[in-house]
C-alpha cells in the first residue's frame, strides 16, 4: 500500500523556520495503530491524516505518542497541502474532528486563517512543582487544558530552561510560558509537553486558543500579534471572537513522497 506524505513548515515563511508536520491524504483510514506507527517513525510534533467527509475533510493528528484533540499548526499544513498541491478550490475548507468539532481554514493571500475553539485559562495555586520543573518563578499560574506560567518579560521566557523529566510529571497535557512582547509582537510564548512526545514544541497553535483570550482581556484588543520563541521560532495573527478564536499563520513546503507500507 502506497501513502502520500508531506511535510510543511507551518506558522512561517521561510523553509526551516516554524513548525514543521507531516501530513497523510487518504482515501479512506488505516487502522490507528499504523497511524501511531507512521508518526512515530517521522518523529515530529504532529503528523496529520484526512480523509474526505461529505463536504468537506475528518482530521486527525497523532504526536509520536499519542493522539490529540486539537492541533494549530497540523491543521494548517494540511490546508496548504490541500490548497497548494492538490488543487481543493473551495473558498473554505471545512476539518470535521473527532474532539474539537468542526474547524474551518480560509486562505487569506499567502496566509490560512484558522477558525479554533477559545479555551480561556482561569486562575489557580501555583502547584509547587511547576515553578520547580520550570527553573523560574512566574508571576501568576493560571490553566485551561495546560498549565500556563506568566513572566514579566520576552527575556524571562527566552531564559527557560526546562526540567523535561518533571514537567512530564504534571497532571495537565502541557505547559504553556508566555509573557508580554517585544519589537513586533503583542505576547510570547513556548510550549512544552514532554509526556506526550513533544519536549518542546516550535510554534503550537492549539495553545493560542488559551493565549488569545488571555491576552486579548489584559491588553483590552481583540487583535493581537504573536510570537513563539523556540529554537526555529513562528509567527501567529490572532483574533479573539467570543467563543471562538482565529488562529493565521503562513506555511511552505518542504518535501512531499510516498510511504510503503
Amino acid at each position: 500500500m502506497i501513502v502520500p506524505i508531506y511535510q510543511v513548515d507551518a506558522f512561517t515563511e521561510r523553509t526551516f523556520d516554524g513548525n514543521p508536520a507531516a501530513v497523510c491524504p487518504l482515501e479512506s483510514w488505516l487502522t490507528e495503530r499504523h497511524m501511531q506507527f507512521i508518526a512515530a517513525e517521522n518523529n515530529l510534533s504532529e503528523t496529520a491524516f484526512f480523509v474526505p467527509e461529505g463536504d468537506g475533510f475528518r482530521l486527525r493528528w497523532f504526536t509520536p505518542e499519542v493522539e490529540v484533540d486539537l492541533c494549530g499548526h497540523a491543521t494548517l499544513a494540511a490546508a496548504a497541502v490541500l490548497y497548494r498541491e492538490m488543487g481543493y478550490e473551495r473558498p473554505q475548507l471545512r476539518f470535521r474532528t473527532m474532539k474539537a468539532g468542526t474547524l474551518t481554514v480560509t486562505p487569506e493571500d499567502d496566509w490560512f486563517a484558522l477558525d479554533f475553539p477559545a479555551r480561556p485559562p482561569a486562575p489557580i495555586a501555583p502547584p509547587a512543582a511547576l515553578a520547580a520543573a520550570l527553573g523560574a518563578e512566574p508571576s501568576a499560574v493560571l490553566a485551561a487544558r495546560d498549565y500556563v506560567a506568566v513572566y514579566d518579560d520576552a527575556d524571562a521566557i527566552r531564559a527557560l530552561k526546562p526540567d523535561m523529566a518533571a514537567l512530564a510529571a504534571l497532571d495537565r497535557f502541557a505547559v504553556i510560558v508566555t509573557a508580554p512582547g517585544d519589537e513586533d509582537s503583542d505576547f510570547v510564548s513556548r510550549f512544552f509537553a514532554p509526556a506526550k512526545g513533544v519536549p518542546e514544541d516550535p510554534v503550537t497553535g492549539s495553545a493560542h486558543c488559551t493565549l488569545i483570550p488571555y491576552w486579548a482581556e489584559r491588553l483590552g484588543r481583540t487583535k493581537l500579534e504573536a510570537r513563539q520563541l523556540s529554537r526555529r521560532g513562528g509567527r501567529i495573527r490572532c483574533t479573539h471572537r467570543g467563543d471562538r478564536v482565529t488562529i493565521a499563520g503562513q506555511a511552505v513546503l518542504y518535501m512531499k513522497g510516498e510511504l510503503f507500507l
